[in-house]
Order: C-alpha cells, then structure tokens, then sequence
C-alpha cells in the first residue's frame, strides 16, 4: 500500500499533535523529541509534525510518497528521469527517525515531493549494529531536520 505524507513544520508540537489526533482519531505512530508522525489508514496518509520555531505559522515542509519496497523507489526513480525530471537519489539515509531510500523532485513552485521507502527505524537500527559491534553510518541517532526532508 502506498500512501502519500505531509510534513508541516509546527510552532506548537504538543497542541499540533493534540488537533491532528482529533481530528484524524488515531494516536501518533512514532513521537520523538521535536517530532511526531502519524500512520493514518482513512485516507492513506503519513502526516509527520516537524517542531519549528515558536510564533511561526505552519507551514510545509515537504510532500511524499511512501512505498513498500526498494522496487518501487527504483521504478518510480526510473519513471521521474524518463518524464525528464532532475531527480535527487538517497540510499541508506537517515531521516525522521528511520533509514529510508528515496527520490527526490521539486514540482514547479520549488515544493520538494520525495519517493521513498522505511526500511527500519534508525534507532532500532543503531542498537542492532551496536550490539553486533559493528560501526556503521548509523551511528548517529537519526533526526527529523537535521540534513533530512525538505532540505533537499
């Protein structure tokens, strides 16, 4: 199943996730420092709050596309280029919290739309490699700005 994500950068994290609990009936699926991400089945959607500066509006961070498989990012990726988009490739990243491959594009009012797909949650991921003693770019605990989503 695909889905299609939000991502809004919010002033007010905890009354953001409050409103968007409400109003979606459901619970944040991950919830980070700074962060919270929903997984909602009706309408499909991924809406991920990224905490921003107090006062600000929200406003967007970026749109995407959540896939099932590294295949689908490839044909997706394949099917950007051949529509003669300049794409942005991403293997292995760290992004909101998890380990993501992914395409970028930026439709025509510069709005950044990625492709991708979560292949496990990057501090799950961080233990695992640490408890079999192995030093991996996954190293660092992931965060929902830092060099991740609409930066690209």
């Amino acid at each position: 199943m695909s889905r299609v994500q939000l991502a809004l950068n919010v002033a007010d994290l905890e009354g953001s996730v409050v409103f968007y609990s409400k109003l979606f009936g459901v619970e944040p699926a991950k919830r980070r420092p700074g962060y919270a991400n929903f997984a909602i089945a009706e309408p499909p959607l991924k809406l991920v709050l990224i905490e921003g500066e107090p006062g600000q509006d929200t406003r967007l961070d970026h749109l995407g596309v959540e896939v099932e498989s590294g295949a689908h990012v490839d044909a997706a990726t394949t099917r950007l280029k051949e529509a003669g988009l300049a794409t942005f490739e991403e293997s292995d990243t760290s992004c909101c919290y998890a380990v993501q491959d992914k395409v970028w594009v930026h439709g025509p009012g510069g709005e950044p739309w990625e492709v991708y797909v979560v292949k496990g949650d990057a501090d799950q991921m961080s233990e695992d490699a640490g408890a079999a003693g192995s030093a991996t770019a996954l190293s660092e605990p992931a965060t929902a700005t830092a060099g991740c989503c609409g930066s690209n």
